[in-house]
Formats: structure tokens, sequence, C-alpha cells
């Protein structure tokens, strides 16, 4: 088992990213835009399964407000776990490249 499956949250003092991320999943109306953008989105019928469509808008949304190019979002997923956790990622499983 590793020390990042424990999902042991010592800090007490959230984040500048971490409190702007909270008042996004307050205000965005995820169920609404994903309905609005569900028809064009691709069933995933050739090559790899896509990922969940409001994982990858909550992803979209990320790069547009922390300025992360598609590799920048990449790596970030590494590094940083708010991000995975917003975008709904498994911290193990697989990542949107």
């Amino acid at each position: 088992m590793k020390q990042s499956s424990l999902d042991l949250n010592l800090s007490t003092k959230k984040t500048c990213k971490q409190q702007l991320l909270d008042e996004m999943e307050l205000v965005v109306p995820w169920a609404a835009l994903v309905e609005l953008i569900a028809p064009y989105y691709p069933e995933g019928k050739n090559g790899r399964p896509p990922f969940a469509l409001q994982t990858m808008l909550r992803i979209h949304c990320m790069q547009q407000w922390f300025s992360l190019s598609d590799l920048g979002m990449e790596e970030t997923f590494f590094d940083t776990p708010i991000y995975r956790e917003f975008a709904q990622l498994d911290a193990h499983g697989r990542m949107p490249d």
C-alpha cells in the first residue's frame, strides 16, 4: 500500500487553488453543461474508451482557469492531487493524455 492511497488530509489550511476549486464545484452547473454537451460527445465505439464527459469538462475548465496546456495539465495530474480529485479521476488509474 502506498502512502498516497491512505487519503490522509494532514493539512489544515486550504490553498488558493483548493478554495477556487471548491467554489467552482458549487457555482458551475455541471449537470446542465453535461446535458448540453452530451449529444456531441463521442460514444467510444472505436479505439480507447473515452473518459466520462463530466471529467473531460472539468479538465477543460481547469485548463482555462489555471492557463495550462494539454501537456501542462497532464503533468499537473501527477504533481497535484487536488486536480485529480476535482476531475474525478482515480489516483492510480488511467490519466488523460
